[in-house]
Parts: C-alpha cells; sequence; structure tokens
C-alpha cells in the first residue's frame, strides 16, 4: 500500500482530489492534506510518505521550496506537480528538481489516475531493485564471511584474494583480537538462543566497521578493534543480563594472521572450562601452565578397586582428589582430557563384564566423552561421579546376584544329594550360610517355587522313577524317598498325580506291556 499527501492552499482543490484518490482502483493506503508547503514538510518527516501532488504557486512555502525542501532534509518521495496555464516555467523547473509529471488545472479523473498510477508503478519497481539489491548484497557478504571463515580454520586462498578481503576491512585488519562468544547453556539444555542479541550488542559495542561476524551458530566469532578496550564487550552483555563467556586472543595485524589468531582463541577457548568463573577469558590465564605431566595411573586404579561395594564414600573422595581445581590448574587444559579419557577407558572395561547381566540398565558412557560439550569442568565432574555411582550399584548388584546364583546352585546340589533324609528350609540355609528368611526370599524369587514344593517335587519325581522302575514295595518307597510316613507319602503322591501310588504303578506297566 502506498500513502498519499496532497498539498494545496484551496480547500476544495484538496478534497476534491482525495475524493477522486479515494475511488480509484490503485493500492493507495493512508491520505494526507497539508495546506502548505510548511505543513506538508512536517508530514513527510513525521510520516511515511510514498507520493506528494502539489500545487506550484501556495503562500509560505510554495511546490519548488517543498522539493527543495524535502531533498535537503534526505527524504526520499516522490512527486506530482499541478499547475496553471500560466505557470509553466514553474512546472518546467519542478521537472529539473526530479519532479515525476505535471497536471493543468482543473485537474482531470482520467489524467489523475493515469498519473499516480504511473509513478506508483515506477515505485514498486524501484522497491523490487532494491530488495533485489539487498538480497544480492546479502548473498555476496555471506560467501564473503564464509569464504573468511574457512581462510580462518586453515583452508588455502592465494595473495590475491587476502588483499582483496583485507581492503574491504582496512582498519580492521590492521590492528583486531578474535573473540568467541558462547550461552552458558547445560548440555541439550532447551531454550532460544540469545545469538542474535550477543551479535547486536557487540556491533554496538566496536560498531559496523569494528565488528566482522565470522562465524554464527552456539558459537559466535567475531573480529573486533582490538583498541578497543578488551572488557568493554562483556560489560555491556552484562548490563543486557546475556549470560555469556566472552574468550578473546591477544591483538593481531593483517588478514594474513587470522588463521593463527583463530589457532589461539581455540586454545584459549579450551582452557576456559578451567576457569568457569571468569566471564572474559584471556590468554594471560594460560600463561605458566605446566606443558608436561604424569597421569595418575596408580591413583585410578586405586579409586575403580572400591567399585562393587556397597558404600560409594570412597569413590566421591577419589573423584574429589584426582579432578581436584588446583590439580587440573596446574597444567595446560590437556592433562584435564587425558585424565577424563583414561578415566572413561576403566568405566568402559569395568561396565563390559557386567554388561551381559545389565538387561535394559545401562551406563550413559557417551555423555562423558566430550568435555567441552558442558559449561566447565565442574558440571563435567558431576556427570562423571553420577555415572561412576551407577557403576558402583550395578557391580554391587552384580556381584550380589553372582554370590546368591553360586548359593543357590550349592543348595540345590544339596537337596538332590539329600532328598531321602529328614530335610527342612533351616537345614539347607545352614549349609550354604544364609539367613533362614533371606535364603527362603531368595529360593522362592528364583527358583519360582517355595522350598516345601520344590523338595516335594524332587522327592515324587524319584518316587514315580522308583514305581515305575522298580519292584519295591511302596512302604518302601516311602522310606526311600525321605517321607517318615506311608500316609503322608501317598497323600502328597495323590494331591501331585491325581492317583494312588499303586495305580500309577499299575498304568505304567500297562504302558510297557
Amino acid at each position: 500500500m502506498f500513502n498519499v499527501l496532497i498539498v494545496d492552499d484551496q480547500r476544495n482543490i484538496r478534497e476534491g482530489l482525495q475524493a477522486m484518490l479515494s475511488q480509484f482502483p490503485l493500492p493507495l493506503g493512508e491520505l494526507f492534506c497539508a495546506a502548505n508547503g510548511v505543513e506538508a514538510l512536517r508530514l513527510l518527516q513525521e510520516s511515511l510518505i510514498h507520493l506528494v501532488i502539489t500545487d506550484i504557486r501556495m503562500p509560505d512555502m510554495d511546490g519548488l521550496e517543498l522539493m527543495a525542501g524535502a531533498k535537503a532534509a534526505h527524504i526520499h518521495v516522490d512527486f506530482l506537480i499541478i499547475s496553471g496555464y500560466g505557470e509553466f516555467a514553474y512546472a518546467q523547473k519542478a521537472i529539473e528538481l526530479g519532479a515525476k509529471g505535471y497536471m493543468l488545472k482543473p485537474v482531470k479523473r482520467e489524467e489523475l489516475q493515469t498519473a499516480v498510477d504511473h509513478v506508483l508503478q515506477e515505485i514498486r519497481t524501484k522497491q523490487e531493485l532494491s530488495r533485489d539489491w539487498n538480497h544480492m548484497s546479502m548473498q555476496v557478504k555471506e560467501t564473503e564471511r564464509k569464504e573468511l571463515c574457512m581462510f580462518m580454520q586453515g583452508a588455502a586462498y592465494d595473495d590475491a584474494w587476502v588483499v582483496q578481503n583485507e581492503q574491504h576491512n582496512p582498519e580492521l585488519w590492521r590492528n583486531y583480537r578474535l573473540c568467541l562468544l558462547r550461552e552458558e547453556r547445560w548440555i541439550n539444555q532447551p531454550g532460544a538462543s540469545n545469538a542474535h542479541s550477543i551479535e547486536a550488542i557487540a556491533y554496538s559495542v566496536y560498531g559496523t566497521q569494528g565488528c566482522l561476524c565470522l562465524q554464527q551458530g552456539t558459537q559466535l566469532i567475531l573480529a573486533v578493534d582490538a583498541s578497543i578496550d578488551a572488557d568493554a564487550l562483556p560489560a555491556a552483555l552484562k548490563s543486557a543480563q546475556i549470560d555469556a563467556i566472552t574468550v578473546m586472543t591477544h591483538p593481531h595485524k593483517s588478514l594474513r594472521a587470522l588463521p593463527d589468531s583463530y589457532a589461539q582463541l581455540m586454545d584459549v577457548n579450551r582452557h576456559s572450562y578451567l576457569f568457569p568463573e571468569k566471564r572474559c577469558m584471556l590468554p594471560a590465564y594460560m600463561e605458566g601452565l605446566a606443558q608436561q605431566w604424569q597421569i595418575p595411573h596408580d591413583e585410578l586404579q586405586e579409586l575403580f578397586q572400591h567399585i562393587g561395594n556397597p558404600s560409594s564414600c570412597k569413590i566421591a573422595e577419589g573423584i574429589s582428589s584426582l579432578f581436584h581445581k588446583n590439580v587440573l590448574r596446574r597444567y595446560n587444559v590437556r592433562y584435564t582430557q587425558q585424565l577424563c579419557r583414561a578415566t572413561v577407558e576403566l568405566i568402559e572395561e569395568y561396565e563390559r563384564v557386567i554388561r551381559p547381566y545389565l538387561g535394559e540398565e545401562a551406563l550413559d558412557i557417551d555423555c562423558l566423552r566430550n568435555l567441552f560439550d558442558y559449561p566447565g569442568i565442574r558440571e563435567y565432574i558431576q556427570a562423571l561421579q553420577q555415572q561412576l555411582l551407577r557403576l558402583n550399584q550395578l557391580y554391587y548388584d552384580f556381584k550380589c546376584s553372582y554370590r546368591n546364583t553360586r548359593d543357590l546352585n550349592e543348595a540345590i546340589r544339596f537337596i538332590h544329594e539329600n532328598y531321602h533324609k529328614p530335610l527342612d528350609l533351616a537345614m539347607v540355609s545352614n549349609h550354604v550360610s544364609l539367613n533362614y528368611a533371606y535364603f527362603s526370599n531368595l529360593f522362592k524369587k528364583n527358583i519360582g517355587k517355595g522350598f516345601t514344593e520344590y523338595l516335594r517335587d524332587v522327592r515324587l519325581d524319584k518316587a514315580r522313577r522308583l514305581l515305575a522302575e522298580t519292584e519295591h514295595k511302596i512302604i518302601d518307597v516311602t522310606d526311600m524317598v525321605g517321607y517318615e510316613s506311608y500316609k503322608s507319602f501317598t497323600r502328597a503322591f495323590r494331591d501331585v498325580m491325581g492317583m494312588q501310588p499303586n495305580e500309577y504303578r499299575q498304568q505304567m506297566r500297562r504302558k510297557v506291556e
């Protein structure tokens, strides 16, 4: 929609033009009116207006002065001029000032519609060209940004390319730092990113000429003016209540130094995980860190000796000692990475032992593989300790299960060897050195039936074989399978088989015959 301003010192002409315009099948928006050039210029400064239809001769400020005033105020608007027969010289001057056309009074409806439609078509064409140009310009800038990002990360480009890109921002590449900005976010934390806000704040601090975005995403990388104090951006982010870590390099000169600057930036960024309390991480904090070390494998092995114990205190104490911040901050961050890797490898070794027995239970070892998935070392240590304590519990359960299985196997062997003797739950639980109640529950949970029922089934199974395969009297079979009386044996046999022992023997003989 296009907004139009009608300017004429005669009210009836203003209203007539407004009435005609409102009836035209044109994409018109708001229609403004002004009685002279002064009032019209004020409206142009206050409102978005695309086309001005103005009389040439008016008091206070005529149409020519209005056009000149709009041009001086850098107001981009198109003009159509209305003039009388004796004012052609004025109209000719207006055309020289950029008017899109003129109409003689009295203005005819068809001429007005044709002139306005022609101007609106021209405005629409310019807008489309402007959008295409802006889109093309954005594409060119994005291509340049991607090429700079690839060059920063080690891609090879010739000297001509370097010189050409250096000329696009000569002041910046003369003295710059690389700056990495990352939000304080937990691994897989949901929520909207503030990346665009952070980038906007950076441009407000350094200006459009002193700031250039090289990489977007969760980690924003900018080249910024090194002459501006390094604390300026962190202070602006804090003022905007955006919780982000700022990592900066030393000042560098020339675009050719960009790959080296990037390597330093990544190194400083990795070390920032050892100093989570610092909101702005600079290379100075890395000075003095030891570059040689020995991973404490003996202490790690000692820590894992406690895996599978009912108490987890030793594990928590061992983690706190091995990963104490005062220890980690003595060395280059690669020490911490190697210590984490050695710990994860031991977790995997222990997990492999019990993996066949875990079922749906599992450890989340993958979450420990990358230290830099976490905001800082403290959060990583918490995740590491959580997985170690879970491993400890699973290992303890496995040991208990293994021991219980061994005890049950021994109890079953003992039952099968002694079923013909007086036997009860107390005797068997004592044989495997387990608490009476605990053994009773363990037996039923793993065997699927209680001890008394299981012993009965073992004795009756032996009895059926003796009845079918031997000529022993039933009273003798009763004694041979451990029953104290003929009556208790026959009752148990009838309850399970649905017949008396002698009936069973006769049935089995008929089958053989």
